[in-house]
Formats: C-alpha cells, sequence, structure tokens
C-alpha cells in the first residue's frame, strides 16, 4: 500500500511510523517585515517543528484590483470589509524575501517550502530548489497548477478544504498522472476561525482508503487538541498557522498559534503517537510492577505435612506471586507434602 511508505521532505521521514510532521504555516503573519519572518523561522525552528511554510503569489497573480461587488469581502467574517486585492497585498509574501528565508531555515535546520499560486510561482519555487509544494485548499480545483506542481516530482501536501469526493478525487488523479509519486492529502476546514464541531475528522480515514495515501491536518481552530484528536487517527502531517504574539495583529494571527502554544505542539502530538502504539495484550514491562498487585493463591495459616488444604489456610489475596485464583478448586481436599509456612504463595509442588 503507497500510504504505508515513508516519504522524505528534506531528510525528514513521514509515515504512519514517524512521529507527525509538524509543519508550521507563516502565512501573512511577517506583517511586511522580513526580520519579523526571520524571527518567525527562528521562532519554529526552536519549537522543534519540522518545516515552515510561505505563500508564494502577488495581489496580481491571484486577483484584479476593482474595489466592488464580488471583489469585496462581505461574508461577515476576519476579513469583512476588504477587497481581494488589498487583503493578498499585505498578505503575500515578497518573492525578493524568498531566498533569504530558505537560506536562514536551512541554517536553522529547519525545511521551508511554499504554497504557489499559479505557474509563475511554480518556476521560482524550483529555482530555489522547494523540497516539497503545498496546494492550498482554494487551488484544489486549479488542475494546471497541480500538474505543474506535480511535474516538479518532489513530494505534495495537498489540502482540500471544501473539497467535494469528485474535485479530491480529480485533483489526485491528475497530481498522479502527472508524475507525483510523494501525496499526503490534509483534511481541511476553510473556516477562520474554525470550530471543533466542523472538523470531522472521521474524514481522514475515508481519505487514505480512497486514495491510498497519506493524510494529515490543515487545522485552523483554536488551540492544539484538534490536531492532537488528529494525531490518534492517523495523521502523519500536522500545518498550523503560527505567529510571534497574536496581540501583533496580522491577517492570520487571531487563528495562529504563539511559540510555545508551536511547541507544545510538536510535544504532544508525539507524545499521542507514541501513545498510539501497536495493538497489545497481555502484559507489558511498564505493567511489571501492577502485576504484583493482582490476587492468587497463598497458604495463610500454618500447615503440616499431611494437613489438608481448605478455605481456613488456602486464600485469594495480594499479591500476585502464587498460582491463579482458577485453581483452587484443585487444592481443595488434597494434603500437603511438607510443613508450608503462612505467606507462602501456592505452586503444584506442595501437594
Amino acid at each position: 500500500m503507497r500510504h504505508q511508505q515513508t516519504i522524505e521532505i528534506a531528510g525528514r521521514k513521514i509515515g504512519p511510523n514517524e512521529k507527525p510532521y509538524v509543519l508550521a504555516e507563516m502565512s501573512g503573519n511577517h506583517n511586511n517585515d522580513i526580520n519579523r519572518a526571520l524571527k518567525l523561522i527562528d521562532a519554529a525552528a526552536e519549537a522543534g517543528a519540522d518545516g515552515v511554510k510561505l505563500q508564494t503569489y502577488t495581489a496580481d497573480t491571484i486577483t484584479i484590483d476593482i474595489r466592488t461587488g464580488e471583489f469585496l469581502l462581505d461574508d461577515g467574517g476576519l476579513w469583512h470589509g476588504r477587497t481581494l486585492y488589498d487583503l493578498y497585498q499585505e498578505a503575500s509574501t515578497p518573492w525578493e524575501w524568498h531566498e533569504e528565508l530558505f537560506a536562514h531555515a536551512k541554517k536553522r535546520g529547519i525545511a521551508c517550502f511554499s504554497t504557489p499560486f499559479d505557474p509563475t510561482a511554480v518556476d521560482f519555487l524550483e529555482s530555489l530548489d522547494a523540497p516539497a509544494y503545498k496546494i492550498a485548499s482554494l487551488e484544489l480545483t486549479d488542475v494546471d497548477l497541480i500538474a505543474k506542481v506535480a511535474q516538479t516530482g518532489k513530494p505534495m501536501i495537498i489540502s482540500n478544504g471544501m473539497g467535494s469526493m469528485g474535485e479530491i478525487d480529480e485533483a489526485v488523479r491528475v497530481a498522479r498522472a502527472n508524475g507525483c509519486k510523494d501525496l499526503i492529502l490534509l483534511k481541511c476546514t476553510s473556516a477562520y476561525p474554525a470550530l471543533p464541531r466542523d472538523a470531522n475528522l472521521s474524514t481522514m480515514n475515508v481519505l487514505r482508503e480512497a486514495f491510498d495515501c497519506q493524510v494529515g491536518l490543515s487545522d485552523h481552530t483554536m488551540g492544539t487538541h484538534v490536531p492532537i484528536a488528529a494525531v490518534t487517527l492517523g495523521a502523519t502531517v500536522i500545518e498550523k498557522h503560527f505567529t510571534l504574539r497574536r496581540a501583533d495583529g496580522g491577517v492570520d494571527s487571531a487563528f495562529s498559534l504563539e511559540p510555545e502554544e508551536l511547541a507544545q505542539l510538536v510535544r504532544e502530538s508525539a507524545e499521542a503517537h507514541e501513545a498510539v502504539g501497536v495493538p497489545t495484550f497481555g502484559s507489558p514491562e511498564a505493567e511489571a510492577t501492577s502485576r504484583r498487585s493482582r490476587r492468587s493463591l497463598y497458604v495463610v495459616k500454618d500447615i503440616k505435612a499431611g494437613e489438608v488444604f481448605d478455605d481456613t489456610n488456602i486464600r485469594s489475596i495480594r499479591p500476585g506471586l502464587g498460582l491463579p485464583v482458577k485453581h483452587r478448586p484443585e487444592f481443595m481436599g488434597r494434603t500437603a507434602r511438607r510443613d508450608i509456612k503462612r505467606g507462602t504463595p501456592v505452586s503444584w509442588d506442595l501437594f
């Protein structure tokens, strides 16, 4: 099965048997300050994230400058009242920053890659030797972009917010037809912020089986509890927006993690993965001490050789070092082979 195989991004293995890959999404939280962008990379690295992700577009490559009608956001959401052009102009990461940001991430030992939003962005990111690509939920139906990215041969992470099963299927088929071998699908709820009740994490199981690939979560809920739950359901990648301080503002700051929260996500997602473990029964080593607390059969009164075992001299008590309680009937009415002291665990050689 393809989804049982590991995928590598910048030397870091990703797969069901690896700790979750935590991807810190910078998005527009650099607030148009390259020094802040560099500090965000530092914060992601110090928190233990595996990768930091940019978004590569300009306002002109993603929309046009019209300030009325459908180009004005009026949905009552986080960006209500803004034009698409102004929003993307503020949120975009200047292309002239990219080379420095990629180099700084490499210096800090953290992978850096991006979400391209048009073919020119793919060409630009290829010139920087991007180790992987992310397709945003809103680009799920842009089959030309998906084909272009797939042709690079790099690992692809595709979010599916708002995507129907048919749209996801088409995106996966286009990606694989154009050479994508390493694919991860991220369950995503395209609301900012999203509510836990809308996460529908069980969808990941359907995606894993339907498309035979690894799955993960691109999460817009507040806090870390939803992605931790996703790890217990098999998420191999967790993507979260992050910022230095929500109070600093920024287009995505309201639903972004702060550095200490990102570190918590890294730590607790790894612990959740360990806790899932493998199916096991019986008594693992960690339970060795507790085994002694089980009940078992013990001699509770001194017994002389030839004396009969009965309920007065054999009882079920703790600790659990004697024979299991189920064997008591086999001793009743038999005689002791030798003198036995009170407190002796019952064993087969006593009669």
